[in-house]
């Protein structure tokens, strides 16, 4: 009806432009919403990163996947001097020598061998423990320039082959004997706190550079069950190596 008046067909246009201004409406709102929510959720994560600082597992893991990097880790080594004496007798003759043999020996911890579960952290506590691998001695490396040998029973030597037999005796004592004194439990003590010392660093060190406040404790296969050795930590090791003998 056209009567002047408004028809119904725009009235229903009218109802159906107002529907469709409140649809948009509604959909707006929703967007905004959902965008505030992302926007929430997003600060929330942030906040959450600075508020509780970063993980100390996640630190401690990537130094650990750093140390397994390096594959051997050698932190201390010692020089030492065999004195050895063999003889050889033949009809009735005697021949002897001795020999000075001077060496190096290196302690080695093969870091490839470390896991996850060699690696453990008390939030109680927070004290972080690592479990090493047994300390391995290397060598000797022996100063073949600084061999010094002295013998008597030249005619033996000198007729038979009594002297390379002797060198031979003797070259094979004194690798022996370097090795002895470079397992005594005072050098490997030594040997252990270097390494202690050496591994606790490449771990407090990213702890202390993100802020995190730990304690590190560093043991040995061999002493899992046992009480940490404890000693004077006033001496460096090479200090107490200068005074040897």
């Amino acid at each position: 009806m056209e009567d002047g008046g408004v028809s119904e067909r725009d009235i229903d246009r009218r109802r159906g432009g107002g529907w469709g201004c409140l649809k948009a409406a509604l959909a707006l709102i929703l967007i905004l919403a959902a965008i505030g929510a992302g926007f929430w959720y997003l600060g929330d994560r942030i906040r959450g990163s600075f508020m509780g600082g970063p993980d100390p597992v996640t630190v401690a893991q990537s130094s650990l996947q750093g140390l397994r990097e390096q594959n051997r880790l050698t932190t201390f080594s010692g020089s030492y001097v065999a004195v050895v004496t063999s003889k050889q007798t033949r009809l009735g003759l005697t021949a002897q020598k001795t020999m000075i043999m001077p060496g190096t020996v290196r302690y080695e911890v093969d870091l490839s061998k470390l896991s996850d579960r060699d690696l453990t952290w008390d939030p109680a506590t927070r004290k972080l423990t690592l479990v090493l691998p047994p300390i391995e001695v290397i060598g000797p490396e022996v100063n073949i320039d600084g061999i010094r040998s002295y013998g008597n029973g030249g005619i033996l030597m000198t007729f038979t082959d009594a002297e390379q037999l002797l060198d031979d005796a003797n070259r094979k004592a004194g690798q022996e004997e370097l090795l002895r004194q470079a397992r005594s439990p005072m050098y490997m003590r030594l040997a252990r706190q270097a390494t202690r010392r050496a591994v606790e660093n490449s771990f407090l060190m990213p702890l202390r550079a993100v802020g995190v406040q730990a304690t590190v404790e560093v043991k040995f296969l061999d002493e899992v069950g046992k009480p940490t050795e404890r000693w004077d930590e006033s001496r460096r090791p090479e200090d107490v190596l200068s005074n040897r003998w």
